[in-house]
Parts: C-alpha cells; structure tokens; sequence
C-alpha cells in the first residue's frame, strides 16, 4: 500500500464553469497562491494548443493570479527541453487542459518535464488538470471507452497515468455521458484500485493527508471494490455483459468529502440546514 497522495491535487471533471463565479478555476489560483502564484498551463493533451492555453491564460489573470505562462509540450523533444524543466521547478500551480490523455503520457513520460512535474508536486506546488487532465493524475487511468451500453470486457481501455494519485482510477464527464457502466469495468479489471466519477463542473481537491473534498456544482461518484467476491471479468469474451457483486457506491455533493486511505465519506453536518 503506497502514500496514495504525496501532494496537493484538483482533479475537475471538466467544462468547468469560466464565464460565471468560476469557483473551481477561483480555487485552484488561490490553492497556488493568488497574487503570488506562478501558473504553467500544459497544452500537451490538446490538438488546439493555441487556443487552450490562450483561454486558460485569460482567465487566470482575470481571476488574481500572479504571474501565468503556458507551455505546449507537443514533443518528447520539448519535453526534454531545459527552458520547460525550468518554468516547471518555479511554478507553484501546474494546471493541464483537456484533449486526450494518452498524448500526456506518450508524450510526458520517462522525460525530464515528467520529472520535474514529480519534483513541483512532491515540494508543494499545486497540480490540476480538467477532463483528460484530470484522467491521467492516477496511475491507472481509462484511455477510451463506451458509455451507451451494459459494462463488457471491451467496455474499457486502461492504461498507466502519470501516477500522482496512487490506488485510484479517474472518469470525468462522468454523469453527463453515463460512464457508471465503464468505472465499474474498471473496478472489475482491479477491484483493489477505487474509482472515481467527476460530473461536469465539479472538482475533487486532494491533499497530503490523503483526504479530499467535493466543490463544484454536481457530484462525485466513489466506485469501491474491495468487498467484492466474485467477478466474471477474466472469463467474458468481449461482447459478454460483465457480472460484479458487492461494490460500495457513494455519490457526494459540494462540501462533502472522502478519507481515500479508510475510503469513508466525510459528511457534512446538515442539522442547521
């Protein structure tokens, strides 16, 4: 059994709100340090750099944040490029847009801007990432899969993630394309790992202590696997319907929160409510 979580993390299910409050974008400048935050967008997962990090920019300075730079990571090459180490070992906020996740990784990992995410993480700096950002922060994580249909073994594609969140697998966008069905694919494959389902405009925050609450406006589903006896997933041909008993399943809203370490809510008290 690992740390699970060596740092401080907000993982958002993605299409966060940018045009309202911005509670959760509000969060993560101050978490970095408001004024005296120093921001690196990485646009490694998108297709459209540009734009995204234009976008993140914006509304970052918009929201109080000190200084904030962008990074487009789009080669292994600019990944192992000194001027990226560097704007990386200053940040106290690291922040990844959505696209898809796998580029993050293929293109991430083994390099010395990996390294130096590691290192920013490990000292205190704050990593956040929305959608496919927030998939890749477990070291499993779900590259694709179907959300239209009963689980099945080829229901999911998992594969390593940049391991920031030990024990866990992410799914955002998670009530609003139906993927209960593909989190609990994933539990199967491992029923030891805890799934974790981030709704649209909802985010986790995640610190040292392995304790995380719940902001945003929707929900996070906590897909728990280890009391579970039997499993068909070893013997389904891929286009069997997929057989799980005994999974623990809570769904918690804005100010609750979750122990990954005894993997118990933390609930609010609603008694003056």
């Amino acid at each position: 059994m690992g740390n699970k979580v060596n740092g401080t993390l907000l993982v958002i299910g993605g299409a966060e709100d940018k045009e309202g409050k911005c509670e959760i974008l509000r969060e993560f400048v101050r978490l970095a340090g408001g004024p005296g935050a120093d921001i690196v967008i990485i646009t490694t997962a998108t297709l459209e750099p540009d734009r995204a990090g234009k976008k993140y920019h914006d509304l970052f300075q918009k929201l109080g944040a000190g200084t904030v730079g962008t990074l487009d990571i789009s080669s292994r090459e600019k990944a192992n490029n000194r001027c990226t180490v560097e704007k990386m070992a200053k940040a106290t906020g690291i922040f990844f847009t959505g696209g898809d996740q796998l580029r993050i990784t293929s293109i991430l990992g083994g390099t010395t801007a990996n390294e130096a995410l590691q290192k920013a993480y490990r000292r205190g700096a704050v990593i956040a990432g929305t959608s496919a950002g927030a998939s890749v922060m477990s070291d499993t994580m779900i590259v694709e899969g179907d959300s239209d249909e009963a689980p099945k073994l080829n229901t999911i594609k998992l594969a390593p993630g940049l391991g920031l969140l030990e024990e866990v697998v992410i799914d955002q966008h998670f009530a609003q394309r139906g993927r209960i069905g593909r989190l609990l694919s994933a539990i199967a494959h491992n029923p030891y790992i805890l799934g974790i389902g981030i709704d649209e405009d909802t985010a986790v925050v995640i610190r040292t202590d392995a304790s995380l609450e719940v902001i945003g406006s929707q929900t996070v589903t906590f897909v728990d696997g280890r009391d579970v006896t039997f499993t068909n997933v070893s013997e389904l041909l891929p286009d069997q319907a997929l057989a799980i008993d005994r999974v623990v399943l809570h769904v918690l809203p804005k100010g609750y929160g979750f122990d990954l370490a005894a993997r118990v809510p933390i609930i609010r008290d609603t008694g003056s409510e």
